[in-house]
């Protein structure tokens, strides 16, 4: 591993893929890991292990003061069409000969056999998901919209605990499912509800994931409240509402 200012570096231990238009367009078991941005990494592919001959120069540069430049590429696959950055002569010496393609304009990504959503997943990044009969109740304006003592606690890495709970021990008369998606790579697609206390409506407040991914396989079908929107009181002490990245 090495750093340069913001900026990590180090060599992965997976085989990577991506797809574009129903055909591999980068494999490689000797990936880099590249923190551009400090949530994540992207993944870096040597030379030889892209497909080269399907990149095109779009005569646009991608300048960054801690890489240099780099030149942008149209990755054109059956109709397809998506994009790719190479840095010529790049500050960070690693990056000599590597491939980066922009996440959203592939068609899918693979960690060995497993496909993998919304970015690259970061090894450091850890789930813990541990059931509890430590009580948990949410407050919203003093009242209770959710008590339960058969949650699930979700401790990740670089995020305050979340609390899953049954749905049973919600609400729900106060929940109105919304048409907000996210998606984690860790976890997989969550779907929202918004919460009306009286005459104010708290919108996307609350999520559950009905088909995680195996590792989060615990929390199926559960729910959870932003931590940083409502009161929580755990075995009845108030918890400190966290400042955190989410809304």
């Amino acid at each position: 591993m090495s750093e340069h200012g913001r900026v990590r570096v180090e060599p992965g231990a997976r085989r990577v893929r991506v797809m574009l238009g129903g055909e591999i367009v980068a494999d490689t078991t000797k990936p880099l890991l590249v923190w551009e941005i400090p949530y994540f990494p992207t993944y870096y592919f040597p030379a030889a292990d892209a497909r080269t001959d399907l990149l095109i120069e779009t005569g646009e540069i991608r300048r960054s003061p801690s890489r240099g430049e780099a030149t942008q590429f149209a990755v054109k696959v059956n109709g397809s069409e998506g994009a790719a950055y190479s840095y010529t002569n790049p500050r960070i010496e690693e990056l000599e000969g590597h491939y980066a393609f922009v996440w959203h304009t592939m068609d899918h990504w693979f960690e060995e056999d497993e496909e993998v959503f919304v970015h690259a997943r970061d090894p450091y990044t850890r789930i813990d998901i541990l059931p509890s009969s430590r009580r948990v109740r949410i407050e919203v304006e003093g009242q209770t919209v959710a008590d339960t003592s058969n949650g699930a606690f979700l401790f990740e890495t670089g995020l305050p605990t979340r609390y899953y709970m049954p749905k049973t021990d919600v609400r729900m008369d106060l929940l109105t499912p919304t048409d907000s998606e996210t998606r984690c790579p860790y976890k997989g697609t969550a779907r929202y509800w918004s919460l009306t206390v009286g005459a104010n409506t708290y919108d996307d407040i609350m999520w559950g994931y009905d088909s995680p991914l195996p590792e989060s396989q615990k929390i199926t079908a559960m729910v959870a409240f932003y931590n940083e929107k409502v009161d929580i009181y755990v075995d009845e002490v108030l918890e400190e509402r966290p400042k955190t990245k989410f809304p």
